[in-house]
């Protein structure tokens, strides 16, 4: 009995720092591990329901990656697109420009030698 005591009153004047660090994590463990044998229903019910909607968040979020990355694809389809048919319109601008100027002057003088002879 006073062995007994003695023991005990060594284990409460033992600092932290002179447990070993095995003690200090392996006595929380010990604990939780007692609890979830003594309610492991509560337990089973809790690694379903969250382990299910953690699987349900990483399929959700998956599926969002893969459909930015289809929309990021598509976006630069339509960029690219847009650029082919802005450097088109602009090279038939170029092409339909050139004629009309050389048009123009023939017209003025046209006008001139209309106007002239009166």
């Amino acid at each position: 009995m006073a062995t007994q005591q003695q023991g005990e009153e060594d284990k409460q004047t033992q600092s932290p720092s002179t447990t070993g660090w095995r003690e200090l994590i392996g006595l929380p463990y010990q604990k939780i591990k007692e609890n979830i044998e003594a309610n492991r229903y509560v337990w089973t019910a809790y690694v379903v329901v969250y382990g299910g909607f953690g699987l349900w968040l990483t399929y959700r979020w998956r599926k969002l990656r893969r459909t930015e990355d289809r929309v990021r694809a598509l976006q630069e389809r339509l960029r690219k697109l847009a650029e082919a048919r802005e450097q088109a319109a602009s090279a038939t601008s170029v092409e339909k420009a050139a004629p009309v100027e050389k048009a123009a002057p023939i017209e003025k003088a046209s006008l001139l030698a209309n106007k002239s002879p009166q």
